[in-house]
């Protein structure tokens, strides 16, 4: 029962760490809004324009990327490796425990 609890929390780690990825998001684009009245059509009219943000440079932000996956790989490595040492301590008490 504990090698299950062990690989459910294992798998809930996992599915954690690799979800959503914000580089797969879609920008938003503005919407234009056209006005008509019933005897006269007029144009459309161009919903407020904001001034453009920062260029972004494609390098850059896949470096970025690259960074942060490697944080999060390290991270769930780590918390691997601190699930083992709980799961080990606990099976050594529970030897001890059986044993007096």
């Amino acid at each position: 029962m504990a090698k299950l609890r062990g690989l459910v929390l294992v798998g809930v780690l996992g599915a954690v760490l690799f979800t959503a990825s914000p580089a797969l998001a879609e920008p938003v684009r503005p919407a234009t809004v056209s006005v008509t009245t019933g005897y006269a059509a007029v144009a459309p009219v161009q919903a407020q324009t904001q001034p453009p943000g920062p260029v972004l440079d494609p390098a850059q932000t896949d470096k970025a990327n690259t960074q942060k996956t490697k944080n999060k790989l390290i991270a769930g490595l780590i918390a691997v490796v601190l699930l083992g040492i709980v799961i080990y301590g606990r099976r050594i008490r529970s030897k001890k425990a059986k044993k007096s």
